[in-house]
């Protein structure tokens, strides 16, 4: 079993039980993302410390009222929220690491792609250093942070993302899904497997209306509002997935395979055979 957060109370600065009072905030990392974190910040009216390892990266956010650091470790001890955007989880580790006694008492969230393995493991150290840890994943582009179509999955520690939920607001919906530490990661990865997998489907039925004089642009604009519209289903597959033994499916397992075997055969007529349509048919429960 894996270990679960805890709702363990640690030091508390006196600045974050105000939900409403301006917060001391620090970004460690400003790729395209970061930066776009950094600015929604700003934009709401909080003090800023941001450090990334090419400086001048971060000289436009010094420009609308940010404060640069020397080392990452300084940027840490600069905020009660510290927030992580960097390359991988070796580069997490990089940073917080030699810094366990500038973060000791903070919360320090990690938007930083890991898998759940990593969040975990990520979870233990801060349990261990006296820091508290809520992990992310950012499930938008950074032009759309701040905006209405972008929301963010978090989980860890329950107080602390109640503490500071209005500021992780300012990124896009803060959705919270499980004290587990690698729960954010598990929904985030999760998300981004069905996207890319729609990608794949979509590349692989461009090349076979190709075949019959059409094209990926006409394909385009029918596919995209088909699926839409078959998102909606999703909730009606749920319960199949949750709770499989009492499940009655709306399709059989039969007419999905019919409907896969045929795809696949259509592309091995038009010379487009795909492995993806192979997989797909191996998952079809029960055959």
């Amino acid at each position: 079993m894996h270990r679960r957060a805890t709702a363990t109370t640690f030091r508390t600065r006196g600045a974050m039980s105000n939900s409403t009072a301006v917060q001391r905030v620090s970004v460690i990392g400003l790729g395209a993302m970061g930066a776009a974190l950094a600015k929604a910040l700003l934009a709401g009216g909080h003090e800023v410390t941001v450090w990334n390892r090419t400086a001048a990266r971060a000289e436009p956010l010094v420009a609308e009222g940010a404060t640069v650091a020397t080392t990452s470790a300084e940027a840490m001890a600069a905020g009660d929220l510290v927030i992580l955007c960097v390359l991988d989880d070796a580069a997490v580790r990089e940073h917080v690491e030699p810094a366990a006694e500038q973060l000791r008492g903070r919360v320090l969230v990690n938007l930083t792609t890991t898998t759940p393995e990593q969040g975990r493991s990520l979870g233990r150290w801060a349990e261990a250093n006296g820091v508290e840890l809520i992990d992310g994943g950012i499930m938008a582009v950074p032009s759309m942070i701040g905006g209405p179509a972008a929301f963010l999955l978090y989980s860890g520690i329950t107080a602390a993302f109640d503490r500071f939920r209005h500021v992780l607001d300012l990124f896009g919906r803060a959705e919270w899904v499980g004290t587990d530490y690698g729960a954010a990661a598990m929904y985030d990865l999760a998300i981004l497997g069905g996207m890319y997998s729609m990608f794949a489907g979509f590349q692989q039925g461009g090349k076979m209306v190709r075949t019959t004089g059409g094209s990926a642009a006409h394909l385009a604009t029918l596919m995209g509002p088909f699926l839409q519209a078959m998102a909606g289903m999703f909730a009606q597959y749920a319960p199949g997935i949750d709770d499989p033994a009492s499940y009655v499916p709306e399709q059989s397992a039969e007419f999905t395979a019919g409907a896969l075997t045929t795809i696949n055969t259509a592309a091995d007529e038009a010379g487009t055979p795909s492995e993806l349509l192979q997989v797909l048919l191996k998952t079809v429960p029960g055959i």
